[in-house]
């Protein structure tokens, strides 16, 4: 692992995280991974920017090397853990960098803290709900079939685990012990607090994003009063490695890398 020498665990209120803290002295950068990745999962955005900037990036709690909370935690847990271990190592105010869940839980701090967050960007954020499509409104008749089945003893158990084996996502199936979290961070809209967000935020979109879509940016411009959205044609979720070099060229600049 690159950063094995730079990493460090903080604790704060009994739970542990496994944190980066490399680059200069001076503005900080904090680097905040998506649902089910770790410190390496932005790599290459580390790489580039540690030259200009102090970076921060954290194993989230359940991701990575750091332990999974205690509880169901929501975006807002994520968010206020984040603050305090930003705190305990004394940095009161930072530049946030974050990717899907990443990128939520940086939006939910910046709107429920300003003076926290000086410069926001996100790529391919979630945290935008909308009317279900036909398909999603047949995994949920499914879904609905299937809690029906559990009930009705061993063989229903059996039909349940069949029918949610076909219609879970990846990251719910691979979510082990955080499947409650799961749930509940992903019907989480924090539409509602966006206006709130006071901070010059960029928001980078894959124009072929099939987790969070373009859709999802473009609510997020209409609602962040001081937002920009910068798109990366024919780039999926993962713009930020689908296109590593303009990415980075991009957020440097937005950063004001010198």
């Amino acid at each position: 692992m690159p950063f094995r020498d730079i990493v460090k665990t903080v604790e704060v209120g009994g739970q542990k995280a496994r944190v980066l803290d490399s680059g200069p002295a001076g503005p900080v950068v904090v680097m905040l991974h998506g649902w089910g990745g770790r410190i390496e999962s932005m790599a290459p955005v580390i790489i580039a920017l540690r030259s200009d900037f102090r970076v921060v990036a954290f194993d989230l709690p359940g991701f990575g090397e750091s332990p999974a909370p205690d509880g169901v935690w929501g975006t807002a847990d994520y968010a206020e853990f984040v603050r305090d271990c930003l705190i305990d190592i004394e940095i009161t105010s930072a530049m946030f960098l974050g990717h899907s869940f990443g990128g939520k839980t940086a939006l939910y701090l910046a709107a429920t803290h300003t003076g926290s967050v000086d410069k926001l960007l996100v790529t391919g954020a979630s945290g935008i709900r909308t009317p279900p499509n036909l398909k999603a409104r047949a995994k949920r008749a499914m879904s609905r079939t299937a809690r029906a089945a559990g009930k009705a003893g061993p063989p229903g158990r059996v039909l349940r685990d069949v029918i949610y084996g076909r219609i879970a996502s990846e990251d719910y199936k691979n979510a082990g012990p955080l499947q409650p979290t799961f749930v509940r961070v992903v019907n989480e809209d924090i539409s509602a607090i966006l206006p709130r967000v006071s901070c010059p935020t960029l928001l980078i979109w894959g124009t072929e994003d099939d987790a969070s879509p373009l859709s999802h940016a473009r609510r997020m411009e209409e609602l962040i009063p001081d937002a920009g959205l910068v798109l990366f044609d024919g780039a999926g979720h993962f713009a930020y490695l689908d296109e590593q070099e303009r990415f980075a060229r991009v957020a440097a600049h937005f950063f004001g890398a010198k």
